[in-house]
């Protein structure tokens, strides 16, 4: 069967995942022409011979290439043989690498459609939620409370904007509120679930530890009400009300890494996330 020869050929990008890696491809390749003598039409999440058939059929009646970057052995044999049937040109985008890096490393590839697309997915999750951390840092906004998947609270010097952070490069969106005895707690926070809310508690000494360091670091006086024993004392029990009252978690970070803090959490929200609570 002849084809109709037409001004633009056309490239048909063929995928079982989205397609991307393969349209960047035929992009850099055509720009090394008159990139507008070209079409490039993307097919994404063929899956099955049908779909290859339908594109088959389209392809047949124009100048056309086929690109795919299909990782699923059966479909790619399929999409060779009925291009060669149709005297369609056919290049593997993926293969030559995966074959090259199979060699080297001495094992098989997973051969998993998307497994890229997932990959960015994470990365995206980790930036949104590192702007999640910063946009609802120290009680700023919150209307944060409500779309965070969970939210830290405590009295001043816990670590609270540090757990987030950290929190948020293992893609949790975290959002941190301070408890102050003079201010009360945002209404938002008695609307979520308790067992999204983590309240940190820390041996009172410690605390003046880390708060006088705290003044001397900013050139102020270490006598200061902020790190006094009874400023320090009143603010941990009216904290312990606070939780109570929420019914939350309740972690000790005294002596505590932010790491082994995180860790605890991340533990926690998993098993209530599998358990569905």
């Amino acid at each position: 069967m002849s084809k109709v020869i037409t001004e633009k050929p056309i490239l048909y990008i063929v995928s079982d995942a989205l397609g991307e890696t393969g349209e960047l491809v035929a992009r850099a390749a055509v720009s090394q022409f008159n990139s507008h003598q070209f079409i490039i039409r993307r097919y994404p999440y063929v899956s099955d011979k049908e779909h290859i058939n339908e594109i088959i059929e389209e392809a047949s009646d124009c100048n056309s290439l086929i690109a795919y970057t299909l990782v699923l052995k059966d479909l790619e044999n399929y999409l060779i043989h009925k291009a060669a049937e149709h005297n369609i040109p056919v290049v593997d985008i993926l293969g030559p690498m995966i074959s090259a890096l199979s060699r080297i490393t001495k094992s098989k590839p997973k051969m998993e459609p998307g497994i890229l697309r997932k990959m960015d997915e994470q990365y995206f999750r980790k930036v949104d939620a590192v702007d999640f951390a910063v946009k609802y840092d120290d009680g700023k906004d919150p209307r944060g409370i409500v779309y965070a998947d969970l939210v830290i609270i405590g009295v001043s010097r816990t670590s609270k904007t540090p757990l987030c952070t950290y929190l948020a490069h293992k893609r949790l969106r975290a959002a941190n509120v301070p408890l102050v005895p003079e201010v009360m707690p945002p209404e938002e926070l008695f609307t979520i679930p308790p067992n999204k809310i983590f309240g940190l508690t820390i041996n009172p000494e410690l605390l003046y530890q880390i708060r006088t360091e705290r003044l001397k670091s900013l050139g102020l006086k270490e006598n200061a009400d902020y790190a006094s024993m009874e400023r320090i004392q009143k603010e941990l029990d009216y904290a312990a009300k606070i939780m109570e009252k929420l019914g939350c978690h309740v972690i000790d970070v005294t002596n505590r890494a932010v790491e082994e803090t995180a860790s605890k959490i991340i533990d926690i929200y998993n098993k209530e996330e599998e358990n569905g609570s």
